[in-house]
């Protein structure tokens, strides 16, 4: 298990978060405000999925 941490733009926030739950397997992303006051910083706690022969 390891956590993701994003910086982006809080229009892009949903995007980001749904982009990582495609590639890993995802808890909520946390939201909180980036210490510019102008973005979105999200933390996602996330697994690497198994490999099966069919994603080889």
């Amino acid at each position: 298990m390891f956590e993701i941490r994003v910086i982006c733009e809080p229009h892009e926030a949903d995007h980001v978060s749904q982009t990582l739950a495609a590639a890993f397997d995802t808890g909520p992303a946390r939201r909180y405000p980036a210490r510019d006051g102008k973005r979105t910083r999200l933390y996602v706690t996330a697994e690497h999925r198994p490999t099966t022969p069919e994603s080889e």
